[in-house]
Protein backbone atom coordinates (compact mmCIF):
# COMPACT_ATOMS: atom_id res chain seq x y z
CA UNK A 1 0.00 0.00 0.00
CA UNK A 2 2.78 2.01 0.44
CA UNK A 3 3.73 2.94 -2.77
CA UNK A 4 0.26 2.77 -3.77
CA UNK A 5 -0.08 5.74 -1.85
CA UNK A 6 2.96 7.68 -3.26
CA UNK A 7 1.36 6.46 -6.64
CA UNK A 8 -1.57 8.13 -5.79
CA UNK A 9 -0.70 11.45 -4.97
CA UNK A 10 1.48 11.33 -8.35
CA UNK A 11 -1.55 10.91 -10.00
CA UNK A 12 -3.47 13.79 -8.03
CA UNK A 13 -1.01 16.20 -8.64
CA UNK A 14 -2.08 15.67 -12.97
CA UNK A 15 -5.37 14.54 -12.13
CA UNK A 16 -6.88 16.17 -8.69
CA UNK A 17 -10.15 15.33 -6.82
CA UNK A 18 -13.32 17.80 -7.69
CA UNK A 19 -15.22 17.10 -4.51
CA UNK A 20 -19.42 17.35 -5.21
CA UNK A 21 -19.81 18.31 -1.59
CA UNK A 22 -18.03 20.23 1.44
CA UNK A 23 -20.39 22.14 3.41
CA UNK A 24 -17.36 24.47 5.27
CA UNK A 25 -19.60 27.63 4.72
CA UNK A 26 -22.05 26.10 7.10
CA UNK A 27 -19.34 25.20 9.87
CA UNK A 28 -18.60 28.92 9.24
CA UNK A 29 -22.11 30.09 10.13
CA UNK A 30 -22.46 27.70 13.07
CA UNK A 31 -19.16 27.77 15.12
CA UNK A 32 -18.38 31.90 14.62
CA UNK A 33 -21.26 33.17 12.83
CA UNK A 34 -19.11 33.68 9.05
CA UNK A 35 -16.22 35.87 11.04
CA UNK A 36 -13.12 34.45 8.82
CA UNK A 37 -10.64 35.95 11.22
CA UNK A 38 -11.54 33.04 13.99
CA UNK A 39 -11.45 30.64 11.15
CA UNK A 40 -8.60 31.45 8.82
CA UNK A 41 -8.60 29.06 6.17
CA UNK A 42 -4.67 29.18 5.97
CA UNK A 43 -4.15 27.63 8.99
CA UNK A 44 -4.29 23.72 10.57
CA UNK A 45 -8.58 24.15 11.47
CA UNK A 46 -8.08 19.95 12.65
CA UNK A 47 -9.63 21.33 15.86
CA UNK A 48 -13.08 22.77 14.33
CA UNK A 49 -13.96 21.88 10.84
CA UNK A 50 -12.53 18.68 8.27
CA UNK A 51 -11.80 21.43 5.61
CA UNK A 52 -8.47 24.27 5.50
CA UNK A 53 -6.39 25.47 2.83
CA UNK A 54 -3.68 22.74 4.07
CA UNK A 55 -5.08 19.91 4.41
CA UNK A 56 -6.85 20.45 0.41
CA UNK A 57 -3.57 20.66 -0.76
CA UNK A 58 -2.53 17.66 0.93
CA UNK A 59 -5.22 16.08 -0.32
CA UNK A 60 -4.88 16.90 -3.75
CA UNK A 61 -8.15 18.66 -4.37
CA UNK A 62 -8.21 20.51 -7.48
CA UNK A 63 -11.70 21.60 -7.23
CA UNK A 64 -14.16 21.71 -4.67
CA UNK A 65 -18.13 22.52 -4.92
CA UNK A 66 -18.93 24.36 -2.06
CA UNK A 67 -22.50 23.80 -0.64
CA UNK A 68 -24.13 26.73 0.00
CA UNK A 69 -26.77 24.94 2.14
CA UNK A 70 -29.13 25.61 4.53
CA UNK A 71 -31.24 23.47 6.57
CA UNK A 72 -34.61 22.62 5.91
CA UNK A 73 -36.38 23.59 8.20
CA UNK A 74 -35.60 26.81 7.29
CA UNK A 75 -38.51 28.66 5.21
CA UNK A 76 -39.70 30.54 2.73
CA UNK A 77 -38.10 34.40 2.44
CA UNK A 78 -35.60 33.06 6.15
CA UNK A 79 -34.38 29.95 3.26
CA UNK A 80 -33.63 32.15 0.48
CA UNK A 81 -31.81 34.87 2.98
CA UNK A 82 -29.90 32.05 4.57
CA UNK A 83 -28.92 31.10 1.25
CA UNK A 84 -27.58 34.11 0.26
CA UNK A 85 -25.65 34.41 3.41
CA UNK A 86 -23.97 31.07 2.76
CA UNK A 87 -23.65 32.30 -0.94
CA UNK A 88 -21.60 35.20 0.61
CA UNK A 89 -19.17 33.71 2.58
CA UNK A 90 -17.91 31.26 0.09
CA UNK A 91 -17.07 34.55 -2.28
CA UNK A 92 -15.58 36.28 0.77
CA UNK A 93 -13.27 33.27 1.19
CA UNK A 94 -12.26 32.60 -2.13
CA UNK A 95 -11.51 36.47 -2.72
CA UNK A 96 -9.49 36.53 0.71
CA UNK A 97 -7.62 32.91 -0.51
CA UNK A 98 -7.51 34.13 -3.40
CA UNK A 99 -3.64 32.08 -3.88
CA UNK A 100 -5.14 29.00 -3.43
CA UNK A 101 -8.79 29.55 -4.62
CA UNK A 102 -10.14 30.83 -7.89
CA UNK A 103 -13.89 31.53 -8.23
CA UNK A 104 -15.04 28.92 -11.07
CA UNK A 105 -19.03 28.74 -12.57
CA UNK A 106 -17.77 26.80 -16.00
CA UNK A 107 -15.24 23.78 -16.67
CA UNK A 108 -13.34 25.90 -18.59
CA UNK A 109 -12.68 27.67 -15.20
CA UNK A 110 -11.69 24.47 -13.49
CA UNK A 111 -9.43 23.60 -16.04
CA UNK A 112 -8.08 27.23 -16.08
CA UNK A 113 -7.58 26.72 -11.87
CA UNK A 114 -5.76 23.29 -12.74
CA UNK A 115 -3.45 24.69 -14.94
CA UNK A 116 -2.30 27.84 -12.52
CA UNK A 117 -2.18 25.39 -9.59
CA UNK A 118 -5.33 26.71 -7.84
CA UNK A 119 -8.51 25.08 -6.25
CA UNK A 120 -11.77 25.73 -8.78
CA UNK A 121 -14.13 27.10 -5.93
CA UNK A 122 -17.52 26.35 -7.24
CA UNK A 123 -20.83 26.39 -5.42
CA UNK A 124 -24.32 24.15 -5.17
CA UNK A 125 -27.52 24.84 -3.23
CA UNK A 126 -28.66 21.73 -0.89
CA UNK A 127 -32.13 22.16 -1.23
CA UNK A 128 -35.37 23.27 -3.39
CA UNK A 129 -36.45 25.20 -0.30
CA UNK A 130 -33.52 27.89 -1.12
CA UNK A 131 -35.59 29.22 -3.56
CA UNK A 132 -38.95 28.73 -2.41
CA UNK A 133 -41.16 28.12 -5.18
CA UNK A 134 -39.56 30.54 -7.26
CA UNK A 135 -37.59 30.52 -10.48
CA UNK A 136 -36.87 33.92 -10.69
CA UNK A 137 -34.62 32.88 -7.23
CA UNK A 138 -33.34 30.39 -9.12
CA UNK A 139 -32.28 31.92 -12.24
CA UNK A 140 -30.76 34.91 -9.12
CA UNK A 141 -29.09 31.83 -7.84
CA UNK A 142 -27.65 30.63 -10.93
CA UNK A 143 -25.98 34.23 -11.82
CA UNK A 144 -24.74 34.56 -8.17
CA UNK A 145 -22.47 31.46 -9.24
CA UNK A 146 -24.73 28.47 -8.17
CA UNK A 147 -23.94 25.76 -10.31
CA UNK A 148 -25.91 22.81 -9.33
CA UNK A 149 -29.27 22.71 -6.95
CA UNK A 150 -30.25 19.31 -4.97
CA UNK A 151 -33.91 19.31 -5.59
CA UNK A 152 -34.78 18.31 -1.96
CA UNK A 153 -33.08 18.28 1.45
CA UNK A 154 -33.88 15.80 4.18
CA UNK A 155 -37.67 17.11 3.79
CA UNK A 156 -40.44 17.51 0.57
CA UNK A 157 -40.46 20.43 -1.14
CA UNK A 158 -44.04 20.86 -2.21
CA UNK A 159 -42.63 20.28 -6.12
CA UNK A 160 -40.48 16.71 -5.11
CA UNK A 161 -40.12 14.09 -3.05
CA UNK A 162 -37.11 13.51 -0.46
CA UNK A 163 -35.66 10.35 0.37
CA UNK A 164 -36.26 10.93 3.96
CA UNK A 165 -39.55 12.32 4.40
CA UNK A 166 -43.12 10.61 3.46
CA UNK A 167 -44.05 10.51 -0.26
CA UNK A 168 -46.24 13.45 -1.34
CA UNK A 169 -45.99 14.18 -5.18
CA UNK A 170 -44.61 10.65 -5.48
CA UNK A 171 -41.67 12.13 -7.40
CA UNK A 172 -41.64 15.70 -9.21
CA UNK A 173 -44.62 17.68 -9.37
CA UNK A 174 -45.49 19.62 -13.14
CA UNK A 175 -43.73 22.55 -11.20
CA UNK A 176 -40.79 20.34 -10.23
CA UNK A 177 -40.72 19.65 -13.96
CA UNK A 178 -40.40 23.50 -14.44
CA UNK A 179 -37.53 23.83 -12.35
CA UNK A 180 -35.67 20.76 -13.72
CA UNK A 181 -36.29 22.34 -17.34
CA UNK A 182 -35.01 26.08 -16.41
CA UNK A 183 -32.37 24.50 -14.71
CA UNK A 184 -31.20 23.25 -18.02
CA UNK A 185 -31.69 26.30 -19.60
CA UNK A 186 -29.87 28.07 -17.42
CA UNK A 187 -26.81 25.48 -17.21
CA UNK A 188 -26.94 24.78 -13.79
CA UNK A 189 -26.39 20.59 -12.65
CA UNK A 190 -29.80 19.04 -11.77
CA UNK A 191 -28.24 17.09 -8.23
CA UNK A 192 -30.44 14.00 -7.29
CA UNK A 193 -28.64 13.50 -3.96
CA UNK A 194 -31.18 13.34 -1.35
CA UNK A 195 -34.33 13.13 -3.47
CA UNK A 196 -36.50 9.80 -3.56
CA UNK A 197 -36.29 7.01 -6.32
CA UNK A 198 -39.08 8.01 -8.06
CA UNK A 199 -38.09 11.93 -8.25
CA UNK A 200 -34.79 11.03 -9.45
CA UNK A 201 -36.50 8.83 -12.09
CA UNK A 202 -38.68 11.86 -12.91
CA UNK A 203 -35.96 14.11 -13.41
CA UNK A 204 -34.48 11.99 -15.32
CA UNK A 205 -37.10 11.36 -17.82
CA UNK A 206 -37.82 15.22 -17.98
CA UNK A 207 -33.91 16.40 -17.97
CA UNK A 208 -32.02 18.08 -21.51
CA UNK A 209 -28.60 18.07 -19.64
CA UNK A 210 -26.58 15.90 -17.65
CA UNK A 211 -27.48 15.13 -13.93
CA UNK A 212 -25.11 15.07 -11.05
CA UNK A 213 -25.59 13.13 -7.54
CA UNK A 214 -23.52 15.57 -5.39
CA UNK A 215 -22.55 12.94 -2.53
CA UNK A 216 -24.64 9.57 -2.86
CA UNK A 217 -23.58 6.05 -3.05
CA UNK A 218 -24.80 2.97 -4.03
CA UNK A 219 -28.60 1.17 -2.24
CA UNK A 220 -27.54 -2.03 -2.86
CA UNK A 221 -24.09 -2.06 -0.97
CA UNK A 222 -25.87 0.09 1.71
CA UNK A 223 -29.97 -0.47 1.99
CA UNK A 224 -30.48 3.61 2.81
CA UNK A 225 -33.11 5.34 0.81
CA UNK A 226 -30.45 8.44 0.69
CA UNK A 227 -28.16 6.00 -1.94
CA UNK A 228 -29.04 5.08 -5.41
CA UNK A 229 -31.18 2.15 -6.56
CA UNK A 230 -29.07 0.49 -9.22
CA UNK A 231 -31.63 0.94 -12.06
CA UNK A 232 -31.33 4.76 -12.05
CA UNK A 233 -27.11 4.29 -11.54
CA UNK A 234 -28.04 2.08 -14.85
CA UNK A 235 -29.59 5.11 -16.71
CA UNK A 236 -26.56 7.37 -16.26
CA UNK A 237 -24.45 6.26 -19.42
CA UNK A 238 -27.65 7.69 -21.89
CA UNK A 239 -27.64 10.48 -20.04
CA UNK A 240 -24.21 11.69 -19.53
CA UNK A 241 -24.19 12.60 -15.47
CA UNK A 242 -21.77 11.56 -12.26
CA UNK A 243 -22.91 10.11 -9.35
CA UNK A 244 -20.16 10.98 -6.82
CA UNK A 245 -19.59 8.43 -4.15
CA UNK A 246 -20.27 10.00 -0.12
CA UNK A 247 -18.33 8.86 2.77
CA UNK A 248 -20.83 9.87 4.91
CA UNK A 249 -21.07 5.94 7.59
CA UNK A 250 -24.54 5.96 7.49
CA UNK A 251 -24.32 6.36 3.61
CA UNK A 252 -21.97 3.63 3.29
CA UNK A 253 -21.69 0.59 6.12
CA UNK A 254 -25.43 -0.94 7.04
CA UNK A 255 -24.61 -1.47 10.84
CA UNK A 256 -24.03 2.58 10.79
CA UNK A 257 -27.93 2.88 10.18
CA UNK A 258 -29.06 1.72 13.34
CA UNK A 259 -26.54 3.15 15.37
CA UNK A 260 -26.65 6.69 13.54
CA UNK A 261 -30.77 7.03 14.37
CA UNK A 262 -30.14 6.18 17.95
CA UNK A 263 -27.34 9.21 18.34
CA UNK A 264 -29.57 11.66 16.45
CA UNK A 265 -32.44 10.68 19.03
CA UNK A 266 -29.82 11.61 21.60
CA UNK A 267 -29.17 15.07 19.66
CA UNK A 268 -33.00 15.35 19.91
CA UNK A 269 -33.11 14.69 23.67
CA UNK A 270 -30.77 16.94 24.41
CA UNK A 271 -32.73 19.39 22.34
CA UNK A 272 -30.44 19.74 19.48
CA UNK A 273 -30.97 19.56 16.01
CA UNK A 274 -29.51 15.95 14.80
CA UNK A 275 -27.58 17.75 11.74
CA UNK A 276 -25.89 20.63 14.45
CA UNK A 277 -22.03 20.98 14.24
CA UNK A 278 -21.85 23.72 17.19
CA UNK A 279 -19.28 22.75 19.73
CA UNK A 280 -21.81 21.69 22.30
CA UNK A 281 -23.37 19.34 19.69
CA UNK A 282 -20.36 17.87 19.22
CA UNK A 283 -19.42 17.76 22.47
CA UNK A 284 -23.19 15.51 22.83
CA UNK A 285 -22.31 13.36 19.88
CA UNK A 286 -18.95 12.65 21.48
CA UNK A 287 -20.19 11.74 25.08
CA UNK A 288 -22.55 9.51 22.68
CA UNK A 289 -20.08 7.86 20.87
CA UNK A 290 -17.57 6.72 23.74
CA UNK A 291 -20.75 5.16 25.83
CA UNK A 292 -22.18 3.31 22.91
CA UNK A 293 -18.80 2.32 20.15
CA UNK A 294 -20.26 2.90 16.62
CA UNK A 295 -19.45 0.70 13.60
CA UNK A 296 -16.49 2.18 11.99
CA UNK A 297 -16.67 2.01 8.28
CA UNK A 298 -13.13 2.41 6.45
CA UNK A 299 -11.71 3.57 3.31
CA UNK A 300 -12.32 0.43 1.66
CA UNK A 301 -16.12 0.82 3.06
CA UNK A 302 -16.19 3.42 0.37
CA UNK A 303 -14.09 1.58 -2.51
CA UNK A 304 -16.73 -0.78 -2.24
CA UNK A 305 -19.61 1.38 -3.30
CA UNK A 306 -16.97 2.67 -5.83
CA UNK A 307 -16.37 -1.04 -7.18
CA UNK A 308 -20.22 -1.45 -7.50
CA UNK A 309 -20.90 1.74 -9.33
CA UNK A 310 -18.46 1.67 -11.95
CA UNK A 311 -19.98 -1.68 -12.41
CA UNK A 312 -23.78 -0.99 -13.12
CA UNK A 313 -23.15 3.18 -14.08
CA UNK A 314 -19.35 2.77 -16.05
CA UNK A 315 -16.22 4.60 -15.06
CA UNK A 316 -17.00 7.24 -17.23
CA UNK A 317 -20.28 7.95 -14.71
CA UNK A 318 -18.68 8.40 -11.03
CA UNK A 319 -17.04 10.24 -8.66
CA UNK A 320 -16.23 11.72 -5.28
CA UNK A 321 -18.56 14.00 -2.91
CA UNK A 322 -17.27 13.17 0.32
CA UNK A 323 -19.52 15.56 2.43
CA UNK A 324 -16.86 16.91 4.59
CA UNK A 325 -17.84 19.24 7.48
CA UNK A 326 -21.53 17.73 6.69
CA UNK A 327 -21.16 14.76 9.15
CA UNK A 328 -20.22 14.31 12.81
CA UNK A 329 -18.95 10.68 11.67
CA UNK A 330 -16.38 9.94 8.97
CA UNK A 331 -14.25 6.86 7.66
CA UNK A 332 -11.32 5.35 9.27
CA UNK A 333 -8.49 6.97 7.11
CA UNK A 334 -11.08 9.29 5.88
CA UNK A 335 -10.83 11.91 8.32
CA UNK A 336 -10.61 14.89 6.41
CA UNK A 337 -9.86 16.33 3.31
CA UNK A 338 -6.23 14.99 3.60
CA UNK A 339 -8.11 12.00 3.19
CA UNK A 340 -8.63 11.48 -0.78
CA UNK A 341 -4.99 9.54 -1.27
CA UNK A 342 -5.83 6.76 0.91
CA UNK A 343 -9.01 6.11 -1.16
CA UNK A 344 -7.07 6.37 -4.48
CA UNK A 345 -3.84 4.21 -3.08
CA UNK A 346 -6.76 1.32 -2.01
CA UNK A 347 -8.83 1.73 -5.61
CA UNK A 348 -4.67 1.32 -7.50
CA UNK A 349 -4.63 -1.84 -4.56
CA UNK A 350 -7.66 -3.17 -6.40
CA UNK A 351 -6.20 -3.20 -9.37
CA UNK A 352 -7.84 0.47 -11.25
CA UNK A 353 -5.92 2.25 -13.63
CA UNK A 354 -4.40 5.06 -13.52
CA UNK A 355 -6.37 6.29 -16.82
CA UNK A 356 -9.71 4.61 -14.55
CA UNK A 357 -9.07 7.17 -11.66
CA UNK A 358 -8.17 10.36 -13.37
CA UNK A 359 -11.89 9.86 -15.19
CA UNK A 360 -12.93 9.72 -11.56
CA UNK A 361 -11.00 11.78 -9.92
CA UNK A 362 -11.65 14.85 -12.64
CA UNK A 363 -12.48 14.02 -15.83
CA UNK A 364 -16.00 12.98 -15.44
CA UNK A 365 -17.24 16.00 -13.17
CA UNK A 366 -15.42 18.25 -15.50
CA UNK A 367 -17.55 16.81 -18.30
CA UNK A 368 -20.43 16.72 -17.19
CA UNK A 369 -20.41 20.50 -15.91
CA UNK A 370 -19.72 20.81 -19.73
CA UNK A 371 -22.55 18.90 -20.89
CA UNK A 372 -24.71 20.94 -19.05
CA UNK A 373 -22.97 23.96 -20.66
CA UNK A 374 -23.54 22.38 -23.58
CA UNK A 375 -27.30 21.37 -23.23
CA UNK A 376 -27.96 25.39 -21.62
CA UNK A 377 -26.38 27.19 -24.76
CA UNK A 378 -29.10 24.59 -27.55
CA UNK A 379 -32.30 25.31 -24.34
CA UNK A 380 -31.86 29.10 -24.62
CA UNK A 381 -32.02 28.92 -28.70
CA UNK A 382 -35.36 28.22 -28.33
CA UNK A 383 -37.11 29.27 -25.05
CA UNK A 384 -36.47 32.26 -22.77
CA UNK A 385 -36.65 32.39 -18.94
CA UNK A 386 -39.78 30.55 -17.38
CA UNK A 387 -42.13 32.58 -15.69
CA UNK A 388 -43.82 29.64 -14.69
CA UNK A 389 -45.66 29.44 -11.10
CA UNK A 390 -46.54 26.43 -9.13
CA UNK A 391 -49.97 28.05 -8.45
CA UNK A 392 -50.24 28.10 -12.31
CA UNK A 393 -49.08 24.32 -12.39
CA UNK A 394 -49.82 22.65 -9.24
CA UNK A 395 -52.94 25.07 -8.22
CA UNK A 396 -53.39 27.54 -5.76
CA UNK A 397 -52.82 25.17 -2.38
CA UNK A 398 -49.43 23.80 -3.76
CA UNK A 399 -46.91 26.00 -2.43
CA UNK A 400 -48.83 25.57 1.92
Amino acid sequence: MTDHLAQAHDLLATHPIVDGHNDFPWALREQVHYDLDQRDMATDLTAYTHTDLPRLRAGGVGAQFWSVFVRSDFQGDTAVSATLEQIDVVRRFTDRYATDLRPAVTADDMEAARTEGRIASLMGAEGGHSINCSLATLRTLYDLGVRYMTLTHNDNVPWADSATDEPKAHGLTRFGEEVVREMNRLGMLVDLSHVSADTMRDALRVTEAPVVFSHSSARAVCDHPRNIPDDVLAQLPANGGVAMATFVPKFVLPEAVAWTREADENMRAHGLHPLEMTPAAMKVQRAFEEANPRPMATVSTVADHLDHMREVAGIDHIGIGGDFDGTAFTPDGLGDVAGYPNLVAELLDRRWSPADLAKLTWQNAVRTLRGAEDAARAAQTTRGPSIATIDQLDGTDAAE
